[in-house]
Parts: structure tokens; sequence; C-alpha cells
């Protein structure tokens, strides 16, 4: 058993993850700046806390943390992170997070140290078509982030590098390439294409309006995990002795227009798909996951339509009982 630090236990992931972790026998500490929405935490304790003042993070690691999983950020999806407008709180609250996490378990002699980077940190030159070829670790260099979200991604990376080349604590960074399921933001701007998706094909089907407004042309492809093969792989990597970021999903791209018919098919209805102008990103971003299969011996087990079945199921249910539509 080990006593664990879960930054972000209030989140989508992060949820996930403190259950799984009390279910294999370890003690968890969770704390984020707000509590999980949709359930109590699994977390024996659970401290509500800002970690951009390096007091609470100082309080998060009383007594002996023997590993930390760092998966608290300021973030969401493309209307979220792509709009620009939330740029300085992106890198400002980002920045303090993470070093000041890092700083307190290097001097609160963590043996290992979990952070929850993204496929963000990609260039932009190398995912202009939809079709561009799937992402190897190697080619985040030379850098060219497409947002401010994956430059800071990128410098925590470095950082995580630096802390375990030159202290006594090991890191393990994971490249997460979108994960999707119950539980994740479906409403009020952070949520993710997935989720976003399967809104508004849910609000389609209980108004009787099939028209969907979809940001861009529908052409944009990524690929898409589930938080349970997400969650599965986090713990192997860090249970693992590979010391370098590792791309982490699936490898199964699908359009937005394709994710949007997935949904409307699993809901059992007609869709009429509105392209309007909105935040999109890169138009092609998929993994080359064989480095990933090497180090953690596994291949997800949740294909994309049962995803997004598990996940349109749960987003339909909350929009019933908010009374949002």
């Amino acid at each position: 058993m080990k006593k664990v630090l879960v930054t972000g236990a209030g989140g989508f992931i992060g949820t996930h993850l403190v259950r799984r972790l009390v279910a294999d026998g370890h003690w968890v500490r969770g704390v984020d700046i707000k509590t999980p929405e949709w359930s109590e935490s699994a977390a024996h304790e659970f401290k509500q806390m800002d970690l951009r003042f390096v007091h609470n993070v100082t309080i998060a690691f009383s007594g002996s943390i023997d590993w930390v999983f760092a998966l608290a950020a300021d973030m969401g999806g493309a209307g979220f992170v792509f709009t620009g407008r939330n740029d300085i709180d992106i890198m400002h609250n980002n920045a303090l997070i993470n070093i000041n996490t890092l700083e307190v378990a290097r001097n609160s002699n963590v043996e290992r140290y979990f952070f929850s980077s993204s496929a963000c940190i990609y260039p932009e030159h190398l995912q202009t078509r939809p079709d561009s070829p799937p992402l190897v670790e190697s080619d985040a260099y030379p850098a060219g982030p497409d947002s401010e979200y994956g430059w800071e991604k990128l410098y925590t990376e470095r950082l995580c590098l630096t802390y375990g080349r030159l202290t006594d604590m090991e890191t393990r960074i994971a490249r997460f390439h979108n994960t999707m399921g119950e539980e994740g933001a479906w409403c009020g701007g952070r949520e993710k294409l997935p989720a976003a998706a399967c809104r508004k094909v849910a609000t389609a089907k209980l108004t009787g309006n099939p028209v969907i407004e979809i940001w861009g042309d529908g052409q944009a492809r990524r690929s898409f995990c589930h938080v349970s093969d997400t969650v599965e792989m986090i713990y192997r990597l860090t249970c693992s002795d590979y010391d370098q970021p590792l791309n982490v999903g699936t490898d199964r791209s699908a359009s937005v227009d394709e994710v949007f018919d997935i949904v409307a098919e699993l809901a059992g209805i007609k869709i009429e798909k509105k392209h309007v102008s909105g935040p999109v990103g890169i138009q092609g971003r998929n993994a080359d996951l064989s480095k990933m299969y090497e180090v953690l011996d596994y291949h997800p087990q949740v294909s994309l339509e049962t995803g997004l079945a598990r996940t349109y199921a749960w987003v339909e249910e909350q929009l019933i009982a908010t009374g949002e539509v």
C-alpha cells in the first residue's frame, strides 16, 4: 500500500483515478480547488484548496506521501483553450500549480511523481490536415504547440524531467490524447468534443429539434480514449521504469462529423448538422502508440462506440435531471 496524493481530484480523470487507487488498497488524499461535481470523492481525505499558493501545497503534502498524481490544471476543451481569452489564466495558474507541487514534492521525499501532460504539446505544423500522420513522442521537438495550454504543458514536462534527473524523485509523464467518459464536464464552456456532441444530440432528441450547430467544417480529426482505459494506463506508467514522456490514448481517429453521427445513431435519431464559425484547433491529431504498447503492455479495451455510448447515456441523464431541456 502507498500513501498517495492526487491533485485535481475533484476533476474528471482525478475522480476516476482516486476510485481506482482506493480499490487497489492505497491510502489516498485528494486535493482540488473544487469537490467532484457528480459524486462523492472516494478519497480517504479530501482537501479543498487552491494549489497556486505554496502554503496550501505544503498542507496537501503533510504526513508521509509516497506517490503523487499531478492532474490539477486550469483547462477545458476548444471553447476554453482556442479562443485566446483564457491564455493568462492557463499560463499563470498552471505554472504556479506545477512549480509549487514539484518543489514541495521534492522537499517531502516523494518517491514517484506522475504528471498529466497533453497531446497539445505537439507542433502545430504537423497537424494541419485531417490525415496528418500519427504523432511519435520525438515529434515534440522542434517545439511549436498550437496554444498557450500546449506551451505550458511542454514547459512542465521539462520541469519534471529536470527534477527526475537531479533529485531522488522519479517522474513519469503521460501525454493524454482526448479522454472521454462519465462524470466529465458536459456544459458550461469547458467541455470537450465527445461530451459536447452528447449534450447537443441529447438536446435534439429531447426537444424534437434535429438541427445541431457544429464548429468548423466537421472534418477535423481526433482520437478518443475512455477514462477507464486512461486510468489503467496512468497506473501502469507510474509503476513502470519508463521516465520519458509517453503518448497515452487510442490510435483510432474520427472526424467531428463522425462523432456526431455515431452519437446520433446511439440516440436513435436523425440530426441536421449546421456548420458554423467557432474555435476548432488543429485539423488532424492521432497518436503513434508503439512505445505505449511496449512500455505498458496494454491495449485500450473500450471502443470508440462503447465509450461514446457510456458518455451519451450519462449526459442524457444529466440533462433530464437538471432540467436543462
